[in-house]
């Protein structure tokens, strides 16, 4: 099952062809691990995608530039690299919040799906930090600085690489592929957890 993962992963990563995707870009949120300062080139990633979608998003203090995760070999050892664009959002609101995982066994589709933010309150989350391959929208931003350096927006970031931030972001209809997604808080109101299996899972992933 585990090769089944690594090969969808790195099909997936072929499919994406920039390391930055455009003034398009931000944000989404998910459930896992959940701490902060963590430096991007550190992380051990399963290897495995996740979909966030959500009708809206509201962040303040936005920022974007490139990065990379790794998966973890089979000795143990530093495994396959994959180029991600790296969004921080300080503070975020997120209307309509859905994630959903494949987690399929052999011969019976599994989709975890996670929603929260369904009504007048929406899922909140404070020092966001987002691996993402892709991301599908409508966005505006306000007072955006496009092409600064990287490192001035993050110390850890690689010196001389292509960066830009905004006071604030809205991104409507989002559409999200996420590799691995930290915060300091989360606030998921109305949480609803469900494991689909088999015909229930067809047609459960976020998008």
């Amino acid at each position: 099952m585990q090769d089944r993962f690594d090969n969808q992963g790195r099909t997936r990563w072929r499919r994406f062809a920039a390391m930055m995707v455009p003034a398009t870009a931000a944000a989404g949120a998910i459930l896992f691990g959940m701490s902060t300062g963590a430096v991007a080139s550190d992380i051990t990633v399963s290897g495995q995608t996740f979909k966030i979608g959500a009708e809206r998003l509201e962040g303040d203090g936005f920022k974007q530039y490139g990065g990379v995760v790794r998966e973890k070999g089979k000795d143990g050892k530093a495994g396959e690299v994959h180029p991600i664009a790296l969004s921080e959002i300080s503070t975020a609101e997120l209307y309509s919040l859905c994630q959903s995982v494949r987690a399929d066994l052999p011969g019976l589709p599994v989709v975890l799906t996670i929603n929260a933010g369904e009504g007048k309150e929406p899922a909140r989350a404070k020092d966001l930090l987002i691996a993402m391959d892709s991301l599908n929208g409508n966005a505006t931003f306000t007072n955006i600085k496009i092409g600064r350096d990287a490192t001035d927006l993050n110390p850890t970031a690689q010196k001389g690489s292509f960066g830009q931030n905004s006071d604030h972001v809205t991104i409507t209809n989002l559409q999200q592929v996420s590799r691995y997604t930290t915060a300091a808080t989360f606030n998921l109101v109305g949480l609803r957890l469900k494991v689909n299996v088999g015909d229930d899972a067809k047609g459960k992933e976020c998008f």
